[in-house]
């Protein structure tokens, strides 16, 4: 640990680090109780996430009448607090909490995949959950994740610590080649490539039947390393009865030799899960981008509306 990351700009990163360690030792339920408030609390912010929120569910699933969204819109936002306090237990409960608290299914797709001799790609969804599923997955193998770096030096090493300490090893996102070598190695890569990406390789793809720009990667990794692909996806469960994980069968076919098909393919995965739980889903993330300057731009106060 470097001197510098006790300097006063970091003191209140140290801080936070303090509570977040002493909400670890809470029972599951106060932690559940305690996110809820906090996230309905932020909702009543001015932070603009509940605009960008309540237009990815006008999109998404028009199907909702106005109340309806507006309560979903609640609830999600209770479930990004509950995530928040989730990063405690993801971080410092114990094995043998993780277990309790979490069902697993489909362990031997894993050791299937690992059979093979290759490395593995294992895909998920930007879901509240999600440091939670990441200790999940490394409580059943060692694995390594994309992760984007944060430019708090004092927040990037209690994360690293904390991570590193249930077998989850990082990799920048951008650092393709450390993605392509850890799979040559034979090892478990985790990522999530559903969110908004406007660099090469990215291709329109539809979600939830809108045109997105979309990273279009796994497939040529795959095909590079040949590398099996699993879904994996990690729902809380309502009334405090912990959380179900699903480790899915490898990707048949796949890939298919197109990118585009391969892609929208994953896309419906995470599609059918979303309609599972959608409160779960990160909504606050301004999904719909495109390539061009004909793109519509949804987020705008006056967006079109979806025909």
């Amino acid at each position: 640990m470097q001197l510098r990351l006790f300097a006063p700009r970091y003191w209140l990163t140290w801080a936070g680090f303090v509570v977040l360690r002493l909400l670890a030792f809470l029972p599951y339920p106060a932690l559940l109780a305690l996110g809820r408030a906090l996230g309905l609390l932020v909702l009543r912010l001015p932070t603009g996430w509940a605009q960008i929120a309540r237009r990815n569910l006008q999109l998404c699933l028009p199907e909702l009448t106005p109340g309806e969204r507006e309560r979903l819109l609640r609830e999600h936002f209770a479930s990004l607090g509950i995530g928040l306090m989730e990063i405690p237990l993801a971080w410092w409960a114990s094995r043998a909490r993780i277990e309790h608290l979490v069902q697993v299914e489909g362990i031997e797709h894993l050791r299937a995949a690992q059979a093979r001799g290759h490395g593995v790609i294992v895909l998920t969804a930007h879901f509240t959950p999600m440091e939670l599923a990441g200790r999940t997955l490394g409580q059943l193998t060692p694995m390594r994740f994309l992760y984007r770096p944060t430019k708090n030096e004092a927040l990037a090493y209690i994360m690293d610590r904390c991570r590193r300490g249930f077998g989850s090893y990082p990799i920048p996102r951008d650092d393709i080649r450390g993605f392509v070598q850890a799979l040559r190695r034979g090892e478990v890569v985790w990522y999530a490539p559903d969110q908004s990406y406007r660099h090469k390789g990215a291709e329109m793809v539809p979600w939830f039947g809108i045109p997105a720009a979309t990273n279009t990667l796994t497939p040529r990794l795959a095909r590079t390393t040949d590398a099996p692909v699993l879904p994996f996806f990690l729902q809380r469960l309502p009334g405090a009865r912990g959380y179900r994980a699903v480790l899915h069968p490898s990707l048949e076919n796949y890939p298919s030799g197109d990118p585009i098909t391969d892609t929208e393919r994953f896309n419906h995965l995470i599609e059918a899960q979303v309609r599972q739980a959608p409160e779960q889903y990160l909504w606050i993330h301004r999904r719909f981008k495109g390539l061009s300057a004909d793109y519509p731009n949804y987020y705008a106060r006056q967006a079109p509306r979806r025909a």
